[in-house]
């Protein structure tokens, strides 16, 4: 299915003015419009005084403040625009803890560099048609970090149904990258 991106407001960071042109030139050939670039997330926290945007796109690693830490500012500060906005976490850096990590800093989706504009549009897809639950407990907020539900658990940290107190709102999900195939795996056993 097609979808019309022209409205969507994007905040895309990155602190390479390269990657970040190609970046925005694929998300400006993909429809979306109104995209405002950053080169650090520093600059992004200041910028939500005068833009909201709907989808965040954002490079790990930067200097003063890198992607983690402005997902956590996203997900949990009492200045967040809006602690649901989907983030789309760019790093070339796929080793499991780093998947894990940023999964617990609730990332939407990962997106494994060098990336393509399929693979971008994959991952926008997914927050769009595969939205995982947002959930709050003693230490998390953000998207369920489960992508898989075992409805046979019966641990102790069993989570409720996606209708369910631990259940608030839907964004984000699982897409079918061919090119990281390994990454999937990991984020869907994790």
């Amino acid at each position: 299915m097609a979808y019309n991106l022209t409205n969507l407001q994007v905040q895309l960071i990155e602190d390479n003015r390269n990657m970040r042109a190609l970046v925005k030139a694929m998300l400006n050939a993909l429809g979306m419009n109104s995209v405002r670039d950053y080169s650090n997330g520093q600059q992004a926290i200041d910028a939500h005084e005068v833009f909201v945007p709907d989808l965040i796109i954002t490079d790990w690693m930067m200097e003063p403040v890198d992607g983690l830490e402005y997902t956590k500012f996203i997900r949990s500060n009492v200045d967040s625009p809006d602690i649901f906005i989907p983030v789309i976490l760019m790093t070339g850096h796929t080793e499991k803890w780093r998947i894990m990590t940023a999964r617990d800093a609730g990332v939407n989706e990962l997106l494994a560099k060098p990336i393509t504009a399929t693979t971008l549009y994959s991952r926008i897809l997914a927050i769009i048609e595969k939205p995982r639950p947002f959930v709050r407990t003693k230490s998390f907020f953000g998207p369920c970090r489960r992508r898989v539900n075992w409805k046979d658990y019966m641990g102790p940290e069993r989570r409720a149904d996606a209708d369910g107190p631990a259940a608030m709102m839907g964004l984000g999900g699982k897409s079918g990258r061919s090119d990281v195939d390994d990454v999937e795996r990991l984020l869907e056993n994790l």
